[in-house]
Parts: C-alpha cells; structure tokens; sequence
C-alpha cells in the first residue's frame, strides 16, 4: 500500500512531475483571509475569486461541507477548495474541522485525480485554524487517497 510522502517545503510548490492537485480546507461561511489560503493567494488569485463567487451563489450551487471546487491555475496544477470546517471559530468546545465533510471531500477528490491522472499535495489539512488532529485526518487520507493508490505529498513549512 502507498504511504504519504512528508516533505518539507511549500505546498504551493508541488515538488513532482506531471498533473498536480493541491488541497485545502475551507470553511463555510465565506471567509478566506487566515492560514494556507494566504499563501495559495500570494500565488494565484483564481482560487479565492471562485471561492468567494461559489459562497456568493450558494442558493444556486453545491457549496456546502463536503463540497470541492476545482480550479486550473497552471497547465498542470489544480487548487481544490474543500469545504471541510464548520464556521471559523471553536463553539462549546468543538473545534471547526468536520471530518466527514474531509472524507468526503477526498472521495470527490480521488474521481478528479484519477481522471487526469494526478498526484496530491497539501499542507497539514484541517490541523490549523480549524483544530483537527492529524491522526485522524492520516485516517481519512488512507481510506481515501492512498486506497486508492494515489501518491499524496504532505508538507511541512519551514
């Protein structure tokens, strides 16, 4: 069975040949400003504008948790907005991560990938500002990706 790569390094640098698709944990309630997202914006504006439209037109789309966005933002790059957290802040002490919208996120992720024949790179999803525990997103990364035979990337920013 496939294990996670750990690199050190920046997830938006994906350090791999071929189609690439970077991962990320957004929240649901349309704010983008705080943690990964800053440095996917320093890099690329697609990702926040589509977000930020996708939040806008959620009468009329998919946004919910559990949801994906994907957005092209080089020839072999993709940014998938995975609406996996609940709110931004701990409310009677739960934490924001819902990690039964991550799952299903990396399941909708794993058909992208397969299609276009891609690898998967991301940072500590949902350990950040949304308080997951790693353990349990390394859980959902085996039953999803990795069951798959998906080759993931996970880095560590110096």
């Amino acid at each position: 069975m496939k294990k996670i790569t750990y690199l050190n390094g920046d997830a938006t640098t994906p350090a791999t040949r071929g189609n690439k698709i970077i991962v990320h944990i957004c929240n649901d309630i349309g704010r983008w400003g705080k943690g990964f997202v800053l440095a996917i914006s320093k890099k690329w504006r697609e990702p926040e504008k589509f977000y930020k439209d996708w939040y806008k037109n959620r009468s009329n789309n998919d946004f919910a948790l559990g949801a994906i966005q994907i957005v092209q933002v080089e020839d072999d790059v993709f940014v998938v907005n995975m609406i996996g957290q609940e709110g931004i802040k701990r409310r009677n002490n739960i934490t924001p991560i819902r990690y039964e919208a991550v799952q299903s996120c990396l399941e909708k992720v794993v058909i992208k990938a397969k299609e276009i024949n891609a690898s998967i790179h991301m940072p500590r999803i949902g350990c950040g500002l949304a308080g997951g525990k790693w353990e349990e997103i390394e859980s959902i990364i085996n039953k999803t990706l990795l069951d798959n035979n998906i080759d993931v990337f996970v880095y560590d920013f110096d």
